[in-house]
């Protein structure tokens, strides 16, 4: 099991620097195959988004990701210390065709397993974990 952390304040950190950072985690773990890396890449780079773009009350957010790849499963917790967002997960389904937003989170729970949400002491913390389909590492 390898875990990698990375920290990061937006502005000026972006997208750009989770590509960067899930670069190194796919380094250190060749195994993953590339469905399961290219729809968990996928996954966190959409909440990396959210967050940059919703949690920031006009001052900047600061935040922390940390991706733990496991022989079993693929999990990544974000945690940032930005406005709490009032939203249920459940049931979450897509917008009207037409519409210019609220496709990120539907879209992250089709590409995962799981996708958590809470609100903490640490702020707000999100979670999610695809099981892998392939058996080494």
């Amino acid at each position: 099991m390898t875990e990698h952390s990375l920290l990061l304040s937006s502005p000026p950190g972006d997208v750009d620097d989770v590509h960067g950072f899930l670069e190194g985690v796919w380094s250190s773990n060749p195994g993953v195959v590339p469905t399961d890396r290219m729809a968990f890449e996928t996954a966190v780079i959409e909440l990396a988004s959210n967050v940059i773009q919703h949690a920031d009350d006009g001052g900047g957010v600061t935040w922390h990701l940390t991706v733990t790849c496991s022989p079993e499963s693929l999990t990544a917790t974000l945690y940032d210390g930005g406005v709490s967002a009032d939203l249920s997960l459940h049931d979450r389904s897509l917008p009207d065709p037409l519409s210019e937003s609220g496709r990120g989170l539907a879209f992250v729970q089709m590409l995962v397993d799981t996708l958590d949400y809470r609100n903490s002491e640490r702020g707000n913390e999100w979670s999610i974990s695809k099981r892998r389909s392939d058996t080494h590492d």
